[in-house]
């Protein structure tokens, strides 16, 4: 390995609200040398983001500190560094891309300006010169019309773009170390593989270091040039990419490793478990030419609007017991066409059908039949769930509202909790308490208060870890098996898709341009479009290249 270019040595963080104090990160050392990227992976609370926060001394808490160690940047000691000093090394020497660019750009400020901010302050620039340079950069990071976006606003663009002006934010100062934390979490897959091969591409035109802070081993693989692994707060593995992958030592390693959704290819099984469910003649679930269309624009004073189709034509079956998988991009209509399955969203024109009784033509019978028996489960499960309520509490609201005997419902929560697998303890836990993946089983716990025959999950495994994703999927099956439940599984991870589902349905711009079984749209899929998808998903072979489409052409006729 080259030179390093930082160089940590037993750091240790602790939390100093408890006594004796609480060590977070626990004597890790590791070097980064100028060009490489190196993948940072580990479960959530495993220390990865603390770790990277400590680099650029900016902890989240008073109550935390660095204890020990160094954090050498070019032989200067970052640990003991003046305040004064800190400001200059962030963002000019040292810049970081955090997971939401949501919550990290100012919304009622301009993209163009939160750039030009930092290369004024950093490098002295008028405010001419500044502008100039931000679009600059907004041009090198891959915005279409730099000079016209520069006074848009962070809510005028699309979630893959507002990351892209993070990464333009956080390169607009020439740092020489790029942090990305978790950058492509909650991105389509296609968007994610364009924002990896971008920040590859910035790695090789200015010869930055790169720390990708990710849970996805995948993306490790395809842009990593090493992989260091974290748990509980220490370094437990660390080594080439390849020597990582093929050749984990630590159990937690190949743990991880054994979690990953890797797309398998076709199988016969596949095939005849959805064989199954097409022996039942009557569908649970009918859509038919269902269109869902809003009106936008207009105002007090401008009546003009235009009206934006969302849902266009969507036709499909789906049988009792069966677990259909919804994928497409972001925009496509997957969450709307959710919603007018539900009855949550009003429906244009065209028939939802759930068990015989049509949503348009009878919707107030077929609305309390939807009540009764389906459920929904969100992406986020703690903002899912009541923060001031226990779980017990929110359990038994569902079971009180469904008209259950007030003396039979702490057996009914014990049941549920119990169904997934979380002790009767977590009857008087609430939320915060709780980690994301323990929230999303009470949020599924909650969906089977109403013993449902159908349940939507709306990207209920996007914002998890990789084995907490794995355990969601793996509840969902057992389920699906217990109860012969319908699930309709609406995700942007094709490969968690292609193994928990039987049937699939790909949307473009609110079409349904292909659907078929899993084996067969995933191992021969017809459209151009899906297999860009496909090949978009990170593989955790580091021998495969990573694959962003520039553009996606847009399906043909059937």
């Amino acid at each position: 390995m080259n030179e390093p270019i930082l160089s940590i040595r037993d750091l240790v963080v602790n939390f100093h609200g408890e006594d004796p104090p609480r060590t977070l990160i626990n004597h890790v050392s590791f070097d980064l040398a100028k060009g490489e990227v190196l993948g940072l992976v580990g479960e959530s609370g495993s220390g990865k983001s603390l770790l990277c926060r400590a680099v650029m001394r900016l902890l989240p808490s008073r109550k935390l500190s660095i204890d020990a160690g160094s954090v050498e940047l070019d032989g200067r000691d970052l640990v003991t560094a003046t305040p004064e000093d800190m400001l200059a090394v962030r963002g000019r020497e040292i810049g970081m891309i955090f997971q939401n660019p949501t919550s990290h750009l100012d919304p009622v400020m301009k993209i163009g300006h939160q750039i030009a901010e930092g290369i004024r302050f950093h490098q002295g620039m008028s405010a001419r010169q500044a502008r100039a340079e931000a679009i600059e950069m907004l041009a090198q990071v891959g915005f279409p019309d730099p000079a016209r976006q520069y006074d848009n606003y962070p809510h005028e663009f699309s979630g893959g773009m507002r990351q892209r002006a993070m990464i333009a934010a956080a390169l607009s100062c020439k740092p020489k170390i790029l942090i990305a934390d978790e950058p492509t979490t909650a991105l389509d897959v296609t968007i994610q593989a364009q924002i990896l091969e971008l920040l590859l591409d910035l790695r090789d035109r200015f010869g930055l270091s790169v720390i990708l802070i990710t849970h996805d081993l995948g993306i490790v693989a395809q842009t990593c040039d090493r992989i260091a692994v974290m748990r509980n707060g220490r370094l437990v593995e660390q080594g080439g990419k390849r020597q990582v992958l093929g050749r984990p030592q630590h159990e937690y390693t190949q743990m991880l490793i054994g979690s990953h959704p890797s797309l398998p290819v076709a199988s016969a099984s596949a095939t005849v478990a959805s064989d199954a469910s097409e022996k039942t003649t009557r569908p649970l679930l009918e859509v038919d030419d269902l269109n869902v269309r809003f009106d936008v624009g207009g105002s007090l004073f401008r009546t003009a609007r235009k009206t934006v189709a969302a849902v266009k034509n969507v036709s499909f079956q789906v049988m009792p017991g069966d677990t259909v998988g919804i994928v497409g991009e972001s925009g496509s209509g997957k969450s709307t066409l959710a919603r007018a399955i539900l009855g949550l969203t009003p429906i244009s024109s065209g028939h939802v059908t759930f068990d015989g009784v049509d949503l348009a033509q009878q919707p107030k019978h077929a609305l309390a039949k939807l009540r009764r028996e389906t459920a929904m489960v969100f992406q986020d499960p703690l903002n899912a769930l009541n923060p001031r309520m226990t779980v017990g509490e929110t359990l038994g609201e569902v079971l009180k509202v469904q008209g259950m005997p007030f003396a039979q419902i702490p057996h009914r929560i014990e049941e549920l909790l119990d169904l997934v697998h979380l002790g009767q303890e977590f009857k008087d836990r609430r939320p915060r308490s709780m980690s994301g993946g323990q929230c999303q089983r009470v949020g599924i716990a909650r969906a089977l208060a109403v013993n449902p025959r159908m349940i939507i999950a709306d990207e209920c495994v996007a914002a998890l870890d990789v084995t907490i994703q794995k355990q969601i999927v793996d509840l969902f099956a057992e389920l699906k098996t217990r109860m012969n439940l319908t699930l309709l599984f609406i995700a942007h991870d094709l490969a968690i898709v292609r193994n928990l589902c039987d049937r699939v349905l790909v949307m473009y711009h609110g079409e349904v341009v292909e659907e078929g079984r899993s084996a067969d749209v995933f191992a021969r899929p017809k459209q151009a479009y899906t297999a860009a998808l496909i090949e978009a998903v990170p593989d955790i072979d580091p021998d495969k290249k990573l694959r962003a489409p520039k553009t996606i052409a847009a399906p043909t006729a059937a």
